[in-house]
């Protein structure tokens, strides 16, 4: 059980981040948080993953998006998206037997001009 003093901190550990709701900009639920992708060198969260249309975590399709793109909203009690559904829909995804795919340059790249941040690398 996690003290106040934990519910309260800033910081939050990476296992309770897994498995959070995220959320589009009307409120809706339009996924949830697979993983946090932190950059070797600097300790830095650079990417989220988050699932998209699975049912029980089967199906539906991945998502790595850039860090910035996520705002914790403590009235929802999950990660806000400044994105609708439909732009997630035209976004580079992949599979879950493609979740290489995260690590790879091009599709960082591509998830980046996608969403228009400015990349870290």
């Amino acid at each position: 059980m996690l003290s106040e003093k934990a519910k309260s901190s800033a910081l939050i550990g990476s296992d309770r981040v897994e498995g959070t709701a995220v959320y589009g900009t009307k409120g809706e639920k339009i996924g949830a948080v697979e993983r946090v992708l932190i950059e070797k060198r600097s300790g830095q969260a650079r990417d989220v993953e988050i699932s998209v249309g699975s049912f029980l975590g089967m199906g539906g399709t991945l998502h790595s998006l850039p860090w910035d793109k996520f705002d914790y909203d403590t009235e929802l009690g999950g990660y806000r998206l400044d994105v609708t559904e439909d732009q997630l829909k035209g976004a580079p995804s992949y599979r879950e037997n493609e979740r290489d795919m995260a690590h790879d340059r091009d599709y960082r790249s591509r998830s980046y001009d996608y969403w228009s941040v400015s990349r870290y690398w």
